[in-house]
């Protein structure tokens, strides 16, 4: 059953709960931050309009189609049956293509990192799979259903944490969620069957026609996502990228891909295979030097 996220910003107050939840689950700092960025994966903004303040809340639009995925030349980012976009710490080499492919601007790179990666949202994907019956090695990390230590953005999770984790992403109901959804108090963000959700958005808007702008953002956009947005204010007054289309965009990005001399591709594919193996950055290094001296050779 494909999930996703509806986010109806008529009934955010701004409380920030979304973002502080997201920062706890990641275990990032909890600082304010209205722009997006490698420990911050969720922004929420006040908006003066002509009839007050709004906020306006952003984060990966998880599309059906991402373009993010289809530029990853090393496959680090995966559009799964579930609804969200992972992201895989072991396989990612920091390349930056999937920053360029996103239409809405949503990967981010840790600058600040000795290793960088480009990171985003995966709606608390791995984090809803994790389950108090998993078992837990001698020095205390838990253990995934093929006895290796379950991972989670490239960290081993701990026995001490992980009740932390599933708190986080369970509902009232019980039932496993993203973290932002469970911590919202006023049921604005909502988690749940991508259907359901979409039946949702189209009662409410039918039910309050004045209330709403005639659009669910987010069901046509690139080709349809599994994040959808409701608001009384007209979208591109909020900052939301309004102009992308309704045709996915992977065609698009590998049209743009293949206009890039092979010996790039064909570098950057092969870096992406020694970083995998090696994850040593000295050797990639190395590698790098060695191509810029094979084009060398080759333009002589």
């Amino acid at each position: 059953m494909p999930h996703a996220i509806l986010v109806d910003l008529t009934e955010c107050v701004g409380c920030g709960a979304c973002t502080t939840a997201c920062q706890q689950v990641h275990q990032f700092p909890e600082v304010e931050n209205p722009t997006m960025d490698a420990q911050n994966f969720t922004t929420l903004r006040a908006i003066e309009t002509e009839d007050g303040e709004v906020y306006a809340r952003q984060m990966c639009q998880h599309c059906q189609d991402p373009a993010c995925a289809s530029a990853c030349l090393v496959g680090a980012l995966e559009k799964t049956r579930d609804g969200a976009v992972t992201w895989a710490a072991n396989k990612c080499i920091g390349c930056r293509y999937c920053m360029v492919a996103c239409p809405f601007d949503i990967p981010k790179y840790e600058w600040a990192s000795n290793n960088p990666k480009v990171r985003k949202c995966t709606m608390c994907y791995m984090e809803r799979q994790l389950t108090t019956d998993l078992k837990v090695d001698a020095e205390g990390y838990v253990l995934d259903r093929s006895g290796e230590r379950y991972d989670i953005d490239g960290h081993n999770v701990k026995a001490e944490d992980r009740d932390m984790i599933i708190e986080l992403t369970t509902n009232a109901d019980g039932k496993r969620a993203s973290a932002c959804s469970v911590a919202c108090p006023m049921n604005s963000t909502m988690f749940g069957d991508r259907a359901a959700l979409i039946g949702e958005a189209q009662r409410r808007i039918k039910d309050n026609p004045d209330t709403y702008v005639q659009k669910i953002y987010g069901l046509k956009e690139v080709g349809g996502t599994s994040v959808f947005y409701l608001s009384s204010v007209p979208f591109e007054d909020l900052g939301f990228y309004t102009n992308v289309g309704t045709e996915n965009l992977p065609d698009h990005t590998w049209r743009v891909l293949e206009k890039i001399p092979d010996i790039v591709v064909t570098a950057g594919v092969a870096l992406g295979a020694v970083y995998w193996i090696t994850n040593r950055r000295e050797e990639v290094r190395k590698f790098e030097q060695d191509v810029k001296n094979q084009r060398s050779q080759k333009k002589a």
